[in-house]
């Protein structure tokens, strides 16, 4: 079954960049940034002072990087929830950390970490960063230095970071459900599994003629945008079935590729040109990655007003309100506190 170009969608300017936000796009095209509904129509467009040049977002926060400084906008109506941070020379590159917070490479051999609201929590000597891989948990990050090395830090206050093997990759790319598509010096795919030591598993892929600019791993395997403007399927199903052409032989789909949900991918050519491709044998899967969506999204809109119930409750704690702070815990979802205070008045009774 084959991939359809479900719409399409043209810039006004040149795109800097684009990522996926709740099933839909955001997209940076001079000074403009636009948030494309998975339908195609417009949610919000707003100007801004420089042009972002990388982007992500995570339970409706999307995290910018702009000139030298870093910014956190709602993914609702584009409103900036953060004033904004910079760094001598800017930040390179950022990912979304897990728990909540944000990874940003300083290009002067850091990272800096920062809360979700973007508060500045510390900075991690890193070395020079090519570009963020991703993170293989709560504690450690992968990157890649300019040399093309892959590195892992565990960030746990008690910073550290290791080299997970001698070889040097020309490209990467970003982790997704735990692998890496990469390329070799002599232009051999691969596939692995890391672990901050080293490789569960890397195996060597049949497709040595492709150049990657970019990767995303969909509902049917990887999915590779090459320095032509082709797409190309990696998926064991489609090599036993023998070469097939490219599905977009005959387009220049440019060199920007983001997966929207697991059976929907958006490109861009830098000159604007915005298409979003669909799947329809991937429905099931289609459909589990847009309720995922929905419950971030409704959980990011919510995210506020349960931090402030969370204030609330620790303040009822600590002046001893006990009834009302099992109470707010409770609301939370956060039974171990609820247990731990009927605990501390069953004692008290006792």
């Amino acid at each position: 079954m084959s991939w359809n170009v479900a719409w399409s969608w043209q810039a006004s300017s040149r795109i800097a960049t684009m990522a996926s936000v709740e099933g839909g796009l955001v997209v940076s095209s001079g000074l403009d940034l636009v948030f494309l509904e998975a339908d195609g129509s417009v949610r919000w467009q707003i100007e801004v002072p420089f042009k972002v040049h990388a982007a992500r977002a995570v339970q409706g926060s999307i995290a910018l990087l702009a000139a030298h400084g870093f910014y956190i906008i709602n993914s609702s109506n584009g409103a900036f929830v953060s004033e904004g941070r910079s760094t001598p020379g800017g930040f390179r590159d950022l990912a979304a950390r897990p728990g909540g917070g944000w990874a940003l490479a300083g290009r002067h051999g850091q990272i800096h970490l920062f809360s979700q609201q973007g508060r500045g929590i510390r900075r991690v000597d890193s070395g020079p960063v090519r570009r963020m891989v991703g993170w293989l948990d709560r504690e450690h990050l992968l990157w890649q230095d300019p040399q093309g090395c892959l590195w892992c830090g565990r960030l746990t206050g008690e910073d550290r970071k290791r080299r997970i093997e001698d070889r040097a990759w020309s490209w990467c790319s970003a982790l997704k459900d735990g692998r890496l598509l990469l390329q070799s010096a002599d232009g051999g795919l691969w596939e692995g599994v890391p672990h901050p030591f080293g490789w569960d598993h890397l195996e060597r892929l049949e497709s040595d003629s492709l150049e990657p600019m970019e990767a995303v791993r969909s509902g049917d395997g990887w999915w590779v945008l090459g320095i032509e403007g082709h797409l190309v399927s990696l998926s064991t199903a489609r090599k036993d079935e023998g070469e097939e052409p490219p599905l977009t032989e005959r387009m220049n789909l440019g060199d920007l590729l983001v997966l929207c949900t697991p059976d929907a991918m958006a490109t861009a050519t830098r000159e604007g040109l915005v298409r979003r491709w669909t799947a329809p044998h991937l429905s099931d899967a289609e459909r589990e990655g847009r309720y995922k969506a929905v419950a971030e999204a409704a959980m990011a809109r919510n995210w506020e007003e349960r931090r402030q119930m969370f204030l609330r409750a620790q303040e009822a704690e600590d002046l001893g309100k006990v009834s009302l702070a099992i109470e707010l815990y409770e609301a939370l979802g956060r039974t171990e506190d609820a247990r731990r205070l009927l605990g501390r008045i069953k004692e008290g009774d006792a």
